[in-house]
């Protein structure tokens, strides 16, 4: 009598034999981006010599701003634009060429024109303070259409305030986006930003991947050499922001804001 099973379970060890394995898990990742960038050229080429994809991003119509991005893109590091927006307190000072709410559709491009050719390379654009425009929706809506209109950009939302639209424009207006989880350096104190380091990894473990936005002060460049190249040993990626939104979005998982709310946002 024929055993009718054979052939079957042949064909069922021939199949799993020739599957494909399961696709590894990615590690978890962070980006870090240093902004302020382009008021000297001295503390933008301390974080061009940042180990891994560190990514700057540099203020336009600043005096080293252009050369600056010149710099970073040599070295392959990314380069951002950092777009002065209005804040909620008319006190600071946002810089050349801030928008403002009061600035009509014509003149927002404007203005986003020119920011954008005074930094070169820029693959993407996150606010500069922006607490009061980002809470409005027309111009953030005007915002992303101009930058929708420019393939490949992206945009990162700096959360300056808890009431900010901007990245859920963004992403309505189907631009690539991500939004801040940590603000490494409101303390510029050593051991305030070895915390909120120790916060980014952690929000990464949970989440699967985290941003944190970081200046040029000393304080923080001096953390950031002693602690990016212990990442790797822990199990962590640096990677660009590019990189990190490309993961998250192939994820389609939810960012969780890590931001602490006993520190200000309002003044970034």
């Amino acid at each position: 009598m024929r055993w009718r099973g054979v052939p079957g379970l042949v064909a069922l060890g021939v199949s799993a034999l020739t599957a494909a394995p399961p696709a590894a898990a990615e590690p978890p990742m962070v980006a870090i981006v240093i902004d302020d960038l382009g008021h000297a050229l001295d503390p933008g080429l301390q974080v061009v010599a940042l180990a891994g994809p560190i990514t700057c991003s540099i203020l336009p119509h600043t005096p080293s701003g252009a050369e600056l991005a010149r710099r970073c893109h040599a070295s392959g590091k990314e380069v951002m634009l950092h777009l002065p927006m209005q804040p909620a307190d008319p006190s600071e000072r946002p810089g050349d060429g801030a928008l403002e709410i009061v600035h009509s559709r014509h003149e927002l491009r404007h203005r986003l024109d020119a920011a954008m050719a005074a930094v070169p390379h820029a693959s993407g654009v996150n606010n500069h303070m922006g607490s009061l425009l980002t809470r409005h929706l027309a111009p953030m809506q005007w915002l992303m259409e101009s930058l929708s209109e420019r393939r490949g950009l992206f945009f990162v939302d700096s959360i300056t305030t808890p009431a900010t639209v901007a990245w859920r424009v963004a992403e309505s207006n189907g631009l690539r986006t991500a939004r801040r989880d940590i603000f490494l350096d409101h303390s510029p104190r050593p051991g305030d930003i070895r915390r909120e380091f120790e916060r980014l990894k952690q929000a990464a473990r949970s989440q699967g991947f985290a941003l944190a936005i970081g200046h040029p002060y000393p304080e923080t460049l001096a953390v950031l050499s002693a602690e990016l190249p212990r990442l790797r040993e822990e199990g962590i990626m640096l990677v660009s922001v590019d990189r990190l939104i490309h993961r998250t979005s192939k994820e389609n998982a939810p960012w969780l804001v890590y931001s602490s709310p006993s520190l200000p946002v309002s003044k970034r």
